[in-house]
């Protein structure tokens, strides 16, 4: 009798992407994806592209074996579709890359290497670029809260010598040598254990758009686990490449935030304060596009 084949190995590293409108960045995202020797399983998750990127994902799916595809669930936001996407993933760790970042060569060796030894639940973002090769903003981040919130998206964190104490985005400090705690890491490339991200049931999938990641991050310090920057694992972030309205990914921005402010607070004080700065926060984050042509991008 024949001795059967062995069965195959179960994939270590899996790769999710939740794909929406991205644009032409997409398959330099991709191919950045699959150059890399260490990812076993990519999974796109298409919560809508044009027919003609649809199509293109399609016959991917169907040449590169490495390729799974979801589709047909429509745009159900980014945490359920980065959830989907997690379930269906075979790998023991789990690299959750926004589709318009490119990450750079042994970014994901040095993501799994930070978690080594560290407490579950267990987060490890990497150091996400501009195009220019400088630190985007928001890479490394700490307490995100109701004020330094407001402080940020007015900039008068930045404006003021006294209010300094308030800036939460770290990218103006020297970069570590090696992996550090950081209370908030980026969702456009971090890596976790598959065991972790099902410990803490995956993204709240009550974020539709943003914050979704610093939930996240919160809910993982919250259990005992630890959140990680690790600066020698990199991603170039375009950002900005989405066909969706600044002004409607703003909202969903500012609606995240006040949600997860209000999911935060732990007390009755908190809650109302959160509650009372609510529409100051949603009226900060859409006003941020004419912001921006204000003051250019770190």
């Amino acid at each position: 009798m024949p001795t059967p084949p062995p069965a195959p190995l179960r994939p270590q590293i899996s790769v999710v992407m939740v794909v929406y409108m991205t644009g032409p960045a997409l398959a330099a995202s991709v191919d950045h994806v699959l150059a890399e020797s260490l990812v076993d399983e990519f999974i796109i998750v298409d919560n809508g592209s044009p027919p003609d990127v649809a199509a293109w994902l399609r016959e991917l799916g169907k040449a590169e074996p490495r390729v799974r595809l979801i589709q047909g669930q429509g745009n159900v936001g980014f945490a359920r579709g980065a959830n989907l996407g997690a379930a269906a993933a075979h790998g023991a760790g789990l690299v959750f890359l926004n589709p318009d970042a490119f990450i750079q060569p042994g970014c994901i060796a040095e993501l799994a290497a930070a978690a080594i030894g560290r407490p579950a639940p267990c987060v490890v973002g990497g150091r996400v670029l501009n195009e220019d090769g400088s630190e985007q903003r928001g890479g490394r981040r700490g307490e995100v809260t109701p004020l330094t919130t407001l402080l940020t998206f007015s900039q008068l964190s930045l404006a003021s010598q006294g209010l300094r104490r308030f800036e939460i985005h770290r990218e103006g400090e020297p970069v570590p040598t090696g992996p550090v705690p950081m209370p908030t890491i980026s969702g456009a490339c971090f890596y976790m254990r598959a065991l972790d991200f099902k410990l803490l049931r995956g993204f709240d999938e009550g974020f539709f758009l943003h914050v979704e990641d610093i939930d996240l991050c919160w809910r993982a310090r919250q259990a005992g686990g630890a959140v990680v920057f690790q600066p020698r694992a990199t991603a170039v972030h375009l950002g900005s490449t989405s066909r969706k309205h600044p002004l409607a990914i703003e909202w969903h921005k500012g609606r995240g935030l006040v949600r997860y402010f209000l999911k935060q607070a732990d007390s009755a004080g908190r809650y109302a304060f959160a509650l009372a700065l609510s529409p100051l926060i949603l009226a900060a984050a859409v006003a941020r596009p004419a912001l921006r042509t204000v003051r250019p991008r770190r």
